[in-house]
């Protein structure tokens, strides 16, 4: 059994989508500490013509404070500007109508909670391409938390009685291939397919949200893509 363990992101780029695809098991990892200014709650799309960050408003965002217990903002107006540029940018690409209805869910929803609205982000488009690994949640699973990082892992792992245990390459310093080894779990890291594709500029503009391949490519391509086809 695969095994990947990730933050949640907010509609993240399409190599943390193939590192879903490429376990079996993957973990959302929302017991760590909330980190300012990184994926969580915001990424990146072209907007009016430059690639800018689209951000969910957070009503209590500190460093000090776990992921699950971040919670958004209750401003529809902020909510609402977001949806306008993502429409105003994205309405003529080819697949728009297929792909903003569930944007537009996900961003308006009433849920409060950061976390759950980031790994609806990733389980839903995960559903849409039609990606069958299993999900679980980090807070809800374990017991662990006084652990170290690395130990944390292992214990995941064991828990799971995972034989392999797969990251994305920003992890392979983090990690020691002969201590996992001495556990019984081979370590592997997913290196991300970026592939060029159609864009609402000239000049491609790589990792950006999975929203922005899917409006240009569609749900068919972007399969091929996650799967490291080039579309």
């Amino acid at each position: 059994m695969k095994l990947a363990i990730m933050q949640p992101y907010l509609f993240p780029y399409i190599g943390y989508y193939q590192l879903v695809a490429a376990s079996d098991l993957f973990i959302f990892y929302d017991d760590v500490n909330y980190i300012k200014g990184g994926w969580i709650n915001r990424n990146r799309l072209i907007i009016s013509g430059a690639v800018k960050y689209f951000t969910m408003p957070l009503g209590n965002a500190s460093s000090f404070s776990s992921i699950m217990d971040i919670e958004v903002s209750d401003s529809t107006r902020d909510r609402k500007k977001i949806l306008d540029s993502i429409k105003f940018s994205y309405s003529k690409t080819p697949y728009f109508s297929d792909v903003f209805p569930l944007v537009e869910k996900i961003i308006s929803t009433n849920e409060k909670n950061l976390s759950k609205i980031a790994q609806e982000s990733v389980t839903s488009i995960c559903k849409l391409l039609e990606i069958s690994t299993q999900f679980a949640v980090s807070s809800q699973r374990y017991t662990n938390n006084d652990l170290s990082s690395v130990d944390r892992v292992l214990d995941i792992c064991k828990v799971e009685n995972a034989e392999t245990y797969i990251n994305l390459p920003g992890g392979s310093s983090l990690y020691d291939k002969e201590l996992f080894l001495s556990k019984n779990v081979k370590l592997d890291f997913v290196k991300p397919n970026i592939f060029p594709y159609p864009q609402t500029i000239s000049d491609f503009q790589p990792g950006l949200s999975i929203i922005d391949i899917m409006m240009n490519v569609g749900i068919e391509k972007t399969k091929d893509m996650v799967m490291g086809i080039p579309g």
